[in-house]
């Protein structure tokens, strides 16, 4: 069987292409349900009651933001017959800590998840640095290809990012309302996280090795 479930390694040949504007769909898709649940959970349990089985409207969006994270990684498959790791790593910390919180009924296992998942990845990208394995190259290489020291440097600078990450979800959880930190979710992190890779064009145009985002024919 020649299928892989963890994306081949950079550069590696035979690689499927996935469309990159698909692939962050796929990758805020889930993100927009949440939000979406959450604001109009007392709508959703009242035309589902079912949902309203669940709890509140957080947990009513847990359960779908559970739902939405599967069927994004299961169309990644069905087109690439690979799995992004990054978005693999978060959609089991999704099932995981939805579980619990929709188990237990309690909010803080899914507001928890974004520190711990952000302070894996950048324990994961710092520590494969020192240990001289830019492993971010596993996650964008579909996009751009790099020289080894522009992955090294951009490994370096998302490792960082999700240190931050990590620091703003502990503030606003703990500090605002629910609905403060389900809009943040969503409409905090994407922007600046969206901000943040404008910022590194500059890097990545001086360590290309063919036109950025270049189509083949």
């Amino acid at each position: 069987m020649s299928d892989r479930i963890i994306e081949k390694a950079p550069n590696a040949p035979g690689k499927r292409e996935f469309n990159p504007l698909l692939k962050f769909a796929l990758e805020l898709g889930p993100l927009v349900v949440f939000f979406f649940a959450n604001s109009r959970g007392a709508w959703l349990a009242e035309r589902f009651p079912a949902l309203g089985e669940l709890g509140g409207p957080l947990f009513i969006a847990t359960a779908l933001f559970m739902a939405a994270t599967v069927v994004a990684l299961t169309v990644s498959w069905s087109m690439t017959r690979t799995l992004p790791i990054m978005p693999l790593v978060s959609g089991v910390f999704v099932v995981v800590f939805g579980f619990l919180t929709l188990w237990l009924q309690n909010e803080t296992f899914i507001k928890m998840k974004p520190t711990i998942v952000n302070g894996l990845f950048a324990a994961i990208l710092l520590g494969g640095l020192a240990l001289g394995k830019p492993l971010l190259g596993y996650v964008f290489d579909q996009a751009f290809k790099l020289d080894d020291d522009g992955w090294r440097k951009l490994t370096f600078r998302w490792g960082l990012f999700f240190v931050v990450l990590a620091v703003l979800n502990e503030v606003v959880w703990r500090n605002f309302s629910t609905d403060a930190w389900a809009a943040f979710k969503v409409w905090g992190t994407m922007p600046i996280t969206m901000g943040f890779m404008l910022l590194q064009i500059p890097l990545l145009k001086r360590h290309a090795t063919e036109p950025l985002f270049d189509k083949k024919p």
